[in-house]
């Protein structure tokens, strides 16, 4: 509800006689006064859009039955200018109803006798859950692994849950699905999730037969002649990819347009990138009318009073201090649907600055009146300006009052908006910009936005040689066997290539690793970055999951396609020395000297995908 209903609850206590909250009702105007020409009569059009409503109006005595037809205010003895109880209840029904009597005491009761919260800051953490397909593989459980040491978040997407608790552990963060078939991969499945690591690639093993553990094709040296096991290529390199993009692209993708805010029709719009489907946000006055004041506000669309002559919407209205009001504010009816905007980093104000401070609130409950994180924001008169504000800046207020113990803001379960002009900050601090009387924000857009620089938000692992099979002149005696074998194995490098593609013209912050042969040997060993897909040898498994760690959080990871391997020759086994282990990597320093726009397909006569 508004910040300061405390004081509006603490009236209660005037209860007598009189009426309610110690004012008499009257069926005409008395005695006080009205910042409006009449108090019967507002200076701004309807508040609520796009909804319309009856008249509200009733008896002397207010009671709710054969209701009369003339408007009611509730005048104070004091001096307080009249209090219009008809747009106060208007208010609680556009916004799905008034509390309930039994938490309307609760909070009385609150008001009355609870001590005050610490006003110490609490820093908002999001997190954001990171899905690893292919989570029972060579790379994809040494990811998991990886992940979890460092206290990250961790979802997998498998086909065998009990192979994979077996494997991962009884209480991994699982989800059953198969990306060869899109029905299995049900869009609840990726609520929250902010990231991808996949490592789903086609099964490779021997004709002959492997051992239960796949020990032939784990060892990845000596050579046996293989065949696809299970779904072909086609259908796990490029159907599967497809339709893991398609799964996540709504968490993942970096398109602006992807979640944003804008003016049509009269109405604020929620539009999605799919397609051209949109959803009505209305928008409704809340302001102090809640707690006995009398600013008003509105929500109203200019159809050219846009930066560059378009539409925008406009909050204006006129802020008093009267009866100890001081806030108007325009929120939206909480969405059937909670928004999951997991994967942005905060929202992003397009506005036309009239030199005061504003608030944004975006609150995570469908309760009435309920904790709203919260932060400020100052504006530049007359100018327009695009203001950022990040989730990490949202602090838990409620009534006013920082709530230290109240949970973390969870950017996956967005209820509604707010847009706030008040007289009062937090904790008994006031806005030192605010002015009685008219304002104005006008408002273009409202989008989710990820900072600058961006990481990757989806690592895949490949392989080297996927460009090889079709290169001309290409010595194939010389290359490995997926090469000389790409047909006989179901095109594997050429389904592989395809999939990269759709990855790279997906939109999203992408890092996409090429390994040489796979080993079982440890990490440690120097290594070789390249680009271009030429060189051959051997990397570790454990090695590559590390890559895929680090390239989450780097930005000098993101939109670059690399091949990798080790130093040391086939001919050569690795080990570690238990008592002297290799440093550690800073991968960075690898991910640095790679360019975007290099894949290999230059040798194909053909222009690199665009990034």
């Amino acid at each position: 509800m508004g910040e300061d209903f405390p004081r509006f609850l603490a009236s209660t206590r005037k209860c007598s006689s009189q009426g309610l909250h110690g004012f008499p009702l009257v069926g005409r105007k008395l005695a006080g006064s009205s910042p409006y020409p009449s108090a019967f009569s507002s200076p701004l059009p309807n508040p609520f859009l796009p909804c319309k409503f009856q008249p509200l109006v009733y008896q002397k005595k207010l009671s709710f039955h054969s209701l009369r037809t003339r408007r009611v205010l509730i005048l104070s003895e004091a001096g307080r200018q009249g209090w219009d109880v008809g747009r106060f209840l208007k208010t609680l029904y556009f916004f799905n109803g008034p509390p309930s009597p039994a938490k309307f005491f609760q909070n009385l009761i609150e008001k009355l006798s609870g001590p005050s919260p610490s006003e110490a800051e609490k820093a908002m953490d999001i997190s954001k859950i990171i899905l690893v397909a292919g989570a029972t593989g060579g790379v994809g459980r040494r990811v998991v692994d990886l992940l979890r040491k460092k206290g990250l978040q961790v979802r997998v997407l498998v086909r065998n849950e009990e192979k994979a608790r077996r494997m991962l552990g009884p209480d991994v963060d699982l989800i059953v699905g198969d990306i060869t078939k899109a029905s299995t991969l049900i869009p609840e499945y990726f609520k929250g999730v902010g990231m991808v690591i996949n490592a789903v690639s086609v099964i490779v093993g021997p004709k002959e037969g492997d051992t239960p553990d796949r020990a032939k094709y784990s060892q990845g040296i000596k050579f046996f002649e293989p065949e696809i096991k299970g779904d072909s290529p086609e259908m796990v390199e490029f159907v599967g990819m497809k339709n893991l993009i398609n799964a996540v692209k709504k968490m993942l993708d970096f398109a602006v347009e992807n979640w944003c805010l804008d003016m049509k029709a009269n109405q604020m719009m929620i539009k999605f990138l799919e397609g051209t489907s949109s959803r009505e946000l209305p928008w409704g006055a809340l302001d102090d009318v809640v707690m006995g004041g009398v600013s008003e506000s509105t929500f109203q669309i200019d159809p050219n009073g846009g930066e560059n002559g378009g539409p925008t919407g406009i909050f204006r209205g006129v802020v008093s201090t009267a009866n100890n009001g001081g806030f108007t504010s325009i929120r939206t009816r909480n969405f059937s649907i909670p928004e999951d905007l997991s994967a942005y980093d905060g929202l992003e104000l397009c506005i036309k600055g009239d030199g005061r401070r504003y608030k944004l609130i975006v609150r995570t409950s469908r309760d009435w009146d309920t904790v709203g994180y919260t932060t400020g924001f100052d504006t530049v008169k007359d100018q327009w300006q695009s203001v950022r504000l990040p989730f990490s800046s949202l602090r838990p207020i409620f009534r006013a009052r920082s709530i230290p113990d109240a949970p973390p803001f969870n950017p996956s379960e967005i209820i509604s908006l707010q847009l706030m002009f008040s007289k009062f900050e937090y904790d008994g601090k006031l806005n030192p910009t605010f002015v009685e009387g008219q304002f104005q924000l006008p408002i273009s857009s409202i989008r989710a936005y990820m900072k600058e620089p961006n990481t990757p938000r989806f690592v895949h692992v490949s392989s080297a040689g996927v460009t090889r099979p079709d290169r001309p002149g290409l010595d194939l005696s010389k290359q490995p066997p997926a090469v000389r074998l790409n047909k006989e194995l179901g095109f594997i490098l050429t389904y592989k290539l395809k999939g990269e593609d759709l990855i790279r013209e997906s939109g999203i912050p992408y890092t996409i690793v090429r390994p040489c042969a796979l080993t079982e040997e440890p990490a440690g060993a120097d290594l070789i970055f390249d680009q271009g897909d030429n060189i051959t040898g051997k990397i570790s498994r454990e090695e590559v999951a590390r890559i895929c760690v680090a390239a989450i959080e780097s930005p000098y990871a993101c939109d670059k396609t690399f091949e990798v391997k080790s130093v040391i020759p086939f001919s050569e086994p690795y080990t570690v020395d238990p008592e002297n282990p290799p440093p550690e990597k800073d991968y960075n320093l690898y991910f640095q000297t790679l360019k975007e726009g290099i894949t290999g397909k230059e040798s194909l006569g053909q222009t690199p995908v665009p990034v």
